[in-house]
């Protein structure tokens, strides 16, 4: 990768970044800024959807919100442990992209993936800034690593208000079909809470956070480190 990115997103399977915060991608990508998105697993133990379609799937979405470029680490789905390997994969990727800024998923979640690929990132990140760790690579200092929601959300310290970008990040999570889309007796798929209106809840929550700033939407993240904003 040529230029450096403004915005490193990982998630632990392709739609994470979506659900959590497709409209500050596109309000990132609109405004001219490089984005990229880092699956770490080809969500291959998903309940519907093949390795296959899960890939096509996330080239759609990520041409809807304009990313500069999507990679996936294919580490195992349900085996998102705490090894070096692992670690060392997030780290090559932060220093191959050397983003100023990298977002995971908040550290609780009902899904132990989400969970995992937080504490992952978290160490990657810190390890990438070291000059003697993987020294074949440049060491990358991050600006801030910030976390944002899949599923559970609380202590939301930083919002964003995705109003005039919603609607791409509503037809960023519709390109994921396989997933999405309500069953039909006809398909081979099960149902599961995300074909139940996930889609619509997501948009419920959304509306839910903007409506406490008289916004349409906003997406809510945490941080562990205060952060710097320069008024001037």
């Amino acid at each position: 990768m040529s230029e450096r990115l403004d915005i490193l997103v990982f998630g632990a399977h392709a739609d994470d970044a979506e659900i959590g915060m497709g409209g500050t991608i596109a309000k990132h990508t609109t405004a001219g800024m490089l984005v990229g998105i880092c699956d770490l697993t080809e969500a291959e133990m998903s309940s519907n959807g093949t390795v296959e379609q899960r890939r096509r799937e996330a080239d759609d979405a990520a041409a809807v919100l304009g990313l500069y470029s999507r990679t996936n680490l294919q580490l195992p789905d349900r085996g998102l442990e705490l090894t070096r390997s692992n670690i060392d994969s997030i780290v090559a990727e932060i220093r191959r992209s050397r983003p100023r800024l990298v977002f995971a998923p908040y550290w609780v979640d009902r899904h132990p993936d989400h969970i995992a690929c937080s504490k992952l990132v978290e160490e990657a990140v810190f390890n990438a800034k070291l000059r003697k760790y993987m020294p074949e690579l440049p060491p990358v200092q991050v600006e801030q690593l910030i976390y944002y929601y899949i599923n559970d959300m609380e202590q939301v310290s930083l919002v964003v208000d995705v109003s005039e970008q919603y609607e791409t990040k509503r037809q960023s999570l519709l390109a994921y079909r396989s997933q999405f889309q309500a069953v039909s007796q006809l398909e081979d798929r099960v149902s599961t809470p995300l074909t139940d209106r996930y889609v619509e809840r997501v948009e419920a929550r959304d509306m839910l956070l903007g409506q406490a700033r008289s916004w349409q939407y906003a997406e809510g993240f945490a941080l562990k480190r205060p952060h710097e904003v320069k008024l001037f």
